[in-house]
């Protein structure tokens, strides 16, 4: 079984800057495409970044330009700097892969979500 571990989150000043980090740990996997996905009080989840095995990434509005995804596909980790931060870019973000399992079937997995609060 796949699972996802992130770290990285805090609290940070608007203007700030984070790096998350997500780490993938299972047996006979390939990670398809990595992306990063927040959850903020009473609203949705909503896609911030992703970027696939090729290295093809897309963003969210609200995030281009501040943010960038990275990925070490010899590690299995995926990371997001976010910088110049905003009040508004809190949220609890999720780490999520879409993978190919040991059978060589599609599989989706989400790590269980690390807080990143920005405020004075």
């Amino acid at each position: 079984q796949v699972q996802l571990v992130e770290s990285g989150g805090g609290l940070v000043q608007p203007g700030g800057s984070l790096r998350l980090s997500c780490a993938a740990s299972g047996s006979s996997f390939t990670i398809i495409t990595s992306s990063w996905y927040r959850q903020a009080p009473g609203k949705q989840r909503e896609l911030v970044a992703r970027v696939t095995w090729r290295g093809s990434t897309n963003y969210a509005d609200s995030v281009k330009g501040r943010v960038t995804i990275s990925r070490d596909n010899a590690k299995n980790t995926v990371h997001l700097q976010m910088n110049s931060l905003k009040p508004e870019d809190t949220a609890v973000y999720y780490c999520n892969a879409q993978i190919s399992n040991y059978l060589g079937d599609p599989e989706e997995v989400w790590g269980q979500g690390t807080l990143v609060t920005v405020s004075l």
